[in-house]
């Protein structure tokens, strides 16, 4: 989405930021663009800034007006600044579209994907689909639909519900085609367009834009990590305020945040909610994801069944290619979204299905090749930024996927996703995980990827920082022997 003029500066003000041309290395117009980029990656010439015209600019900088305009078209080309009708030259920042567009996976090879936090497969992946091709000739006489889940599916999820303190029946479980699919066919179902519904702030880009697709309106409470109960006050009186409908939650692991309420801040909150009339949608996708603390009790504990619906599958712990999640709730608003969800799609793929069987039911041991593997990425990506970039505030969190580092003053996650993307490294913006123009200030870096691969993005991030400024210097890259 294009940014709109917010300020124009002057061809004598940009002047003195570029500084003498004949200094600029390689071809003039060539050296003229590149200190624009970096200019605009400082923040100097911010996002939105209007570029003086090019005979003013040609004056200031004693130059020809065929090198300036030669410097505005290389950078139109590479997405830095766009000419519009009335408007002259406007700064900016390739792929800095806050849209959950330009969010969407990019599988590059040789790239370092901190866009996303979403691991490899765990190594329970495979042996489970062999043992899904063998059963899979019992049931290829039929049609290969299975409405709703397969039956022994439903039973496994309903059973892994039941031991973390949750009892339930195989009657209030549907399968969905992952997490994503759950919650699009709870939102389908119960929002009408102009509802009010409370989102964590910040929080998943995928919860925010689904809430906007059905019209519903967001009503965003913020989440701080290091205080995650405090949440609860925050709800109840957004929840009273605005009239909601509908709360969607991470009560475990938050993400971005990785904040997790404490059992009786999620007892507090499931109460206050239930009785001011919100239903509540809690995603479970990093419940189980606890690296230094044990288990907590569901959100949907202890609630009459019809308060919650409770989404959960098997992206995070297994794999994201693997797409197969579920929803849980009241038996009877389960009959209505399964045939919500079977108007659309008759049937998540059957081999998935018997895949996910094994390994719902091997599921413990899956997790516990997933927390330590996720530890120790974990803990290398403390350690790198500590040793590297110290200026940067993160609060160390005891599970899930990814950190949430507060950036040092006047240093914008959007000059970092910019700059670290032509050094292959993938990041997504602080402002995808909230509303307006928030959190540009954030970054949300993932330990889902090697610890190699998170100690060399640490080292662009470094590197990147330093060149445009926003606290102290970066610590220098050790040198390896």
């Amino acid at each position: 989405m294009p940014v709109v003029a917010s300020q124009t500066t002057s061809a004598r003000e940009v002047a003195a930021l570029i500084g003498p041309v004949t200094a600029l290395p390689g071809p003039r117009y060539a050296g003229l663009a590149r200190r624009v980029r970096e200019l605009v990656l400082a923040g100097q010439l911010p996002a939105g800034t209007r570029l003086p015209a090019e005979r003013d600019l040609a004056t200031a900088l004693a130059t020809s007006r065929v090198t300036i305009a030669s410097a505005y078209r290389v950078l139109r080309e590479e997405g830095w600044a766009r000419t519009r009708q009335g408007s002259g030259t406007v700064v900016e920042v390739p792929g800095g579209d806050a849209s959950s567009a330009g969010w969407l996976p990019r599988d590059v090879p040789g790239v370092i994907d901190l866009a996303h936090a979403a691991p490899s497969a765990a190594p329970q992946l495979e042996p489970a689909y062999q043992q899904a091709l063998r059963r899979l000739p019992a049931y290829t006489a039929g049609h290969g639909y299975a409405p709703g889940g397969l039956p022994e599916l439903r039973a496994a999820i309903a059973d892994r519900f039941t031991a973390r303190g949750l009892p339930t029946d195989p009657d209030q479980v549907v399968v969905t085609s992952g997490v994503g699919d759950a919650s699009a066919v709870v939102a389908e179902a119960l929002l009408e367009p102009g509802d009010r519904v409370l989102v964590e702030h910040p929080s998943y880009p995928g919860a925010l834009r689904l809430v906007e697709s059905v019209g519903a309106r967001l009503v965003p409470v913020p989440v701080d990590e290091r205080r995650p109960d405090d949440l609860v006050e925050a709800a109840h009186l957004a929840a009273g305020q605005s009239g909601a409908r509908m709360a969607v939650l991470i009560p475990d692991f938050t993400n971005p945040t990785g904040a997790r309420l404490s059992a009786a801040g999620r007892r507090r909150l499931a109460a206050t909610l239930w009785q001011q009339g919100v239903l509540t949608l809690v995603d479970e996708s990093c419940a189980e994801l606890h690296l230094d603390e044990g288990p907590l009790p569901p959100y949907a504990a202890g609630l009459p069944d019809a308060a919650t619906v409770t989404v959960g599958g098997l992206a995070k712990p297994v794999w994201g290619g693997l797409r197969i999640g579920w929803l849980r709730t009241d038996a009877a608003l389960a009959a209505r979204l399964s045939a919500v969800l079977g108007r659309r799609q008759l049937s998540v793929g059957l081999l998935d299905q018997l895949a996910a069987i094994t390994l719902v039911q091997d599921l413990d041991a899956v997790l516990t090749w997933r927390r330590d593997q996720l530890r120790t990425q974990r803990d290398a990506l403390l350690d790198a930024l500590a040793g590297r970039l110290p200026q940067w505030r993160v609060h160390p969190p005891s599970g899930g996927l990814s950190l949430w580092c507060a950036l040092p003053p006047e240093l914008s996650s959007a000059a970092l996703v910019a700059g670290a993307a032509p050094r292959g490294v993938l990041l997504a913006e602080g402002r995808v995980f909230g509303t307006g123009r928030a959190f540009d200030d954030h970054l949300r870096l993932p330990f889902t990827r090697p610890v190699e691969e998170l100690r060399a993005a640490v080292d662009v991030l470094a590197s990147l920082a330093g060149t445009l400024g926003g606290g102290h210097p970066a610590t220098p890259a050790p040198t390896v022997v």
